[in-house]
């Protein structure tokens, strides 16, 4: 029987019907090539542990360059449309974005490595749960509503000690068609912490320039058969725009709001496939007695 989730914790209306049924994929001895990649790469992953013994520039080149060898091993190439005027990141930043797989991970990462707020479950997953660990990954359960103050008091240290943090505020993945709104609560960090946000979005596409949600992670799908199609996936592009940075500002709904509009650029949604239901509800106060209890401190 499956557990009825809390109505806070966010969801889409995505599932296995978003992926496609005919996608072009490669030959089995591409797939057994890939997969001798990736695993070979995931065996030295513990390389990045001792990383943080080196000067933070190195480190970061590091990571770059392991998350982009491992997007090369599945099969995607990446392109970065960098649209902030040449204006310079600063050491502490938040970085967000629309949600669509756990690839997402791998491909921020080598565009801008950072530390990332990622469901706590992810670390205990048997094939990427300790490249997580690695990452210095920030685990937020969102059924557990007393704990998202604590989450955010991380975030806020973390950037303001210079780290690079990125956030997925829609809170869960969708298949790239249809997308959720930014959450608030986690947008309270780069207030507090008095950083700008830096918005980034990832879009997946085939070798035509079509939305490809072949790598998006929902439905009913485990990580390991997701893996395995990912694998079998053809002509996957990755493209990624840095949009201009957005100061903090005082309030995080306006912040959260900027940015994500900062994102979605001219991108639609698809209300022929999806029943759209995104209601992100304002919480009772009283229920969550020590959470913050201005409007839309939602998960």
């Amino acid at each position: 029987m499956t557990a009825t989730l809390p109505y806070w914790v966010p969801t889409s209306p995505c599932g296995d019907g978003c992926l496609p049924a005919d996608a072009p994929g490669v030959s089995s001895i591409t797939v057994m090539a890939r997969g001798v990649m990736v695993g070979a790469a995931l065996v030295t992953a513990p390389v990045l542990s001792a990383g943080w013994l080196l000067p933070r520039a190195w480190r970061t080149e590091m990571q770059r360059g392991y998350s982009r060898a491992l997007l090369r091993c599945l099969g995607m190439k990446l392109t970065v449309d960098d649209q902030r005027l040449g204006r310079a990141e600063p050491a502490g930043v938040m970085v967000v974005a629309g949600h669509v797989s756990w690839t997402d991970v791998l491909v921020a990462s080598a565009v801008a490595p950072a530390n990332f707020v990622a469901r706590a479950d992810l670390l205990d997953w048997a094939v990427l749960g300790g490249l997580a660990r690695r990452m210095r990954v920030v685990p937020i359960d969102r059924a557990r509503l007393r704990e998202l103050p604590g989450t955010v008091d991380v975030v806020r240290e973390r950037l303001q000690r210079g780290v690079r943090v990125m956030v997925f505020p829609e809170g869960t993945t969708w298949c790239g068609r249809a997308y959720g709104g930014f959450r608030p609560a986690m947008f309270q960090a780069a207030v507090d912490a008095e950083c700008p946000v830096q918005p980034m979005a990832i879009r997946y596409e085939n070798a035509d320039g079509s939305l490809c949600t072949g790598p998006c992670f929902v439905g009913t799908e485990t990580i390991g058969q997701s893996i395995r199609r990912i694998l079998r996936q053809k002509n996957v592009e990755v493209k990624v725009r840095l949009a201009p940075l957005e100061e903090a500002g005082e309030c995080r709904i306006d912040l959260a709001q900027r940015c994500e509009r900062a994102v979605r650029g001219v991108e639609t949604i698809d209300l022929a496939a999806h029943d759209i239901f995104d209601p992100a509800p304002e919480l009772v106060t009283q229920a969550v007695g020590q959470i913050d209890p201005s409007p839309a401190m939602t998960a």
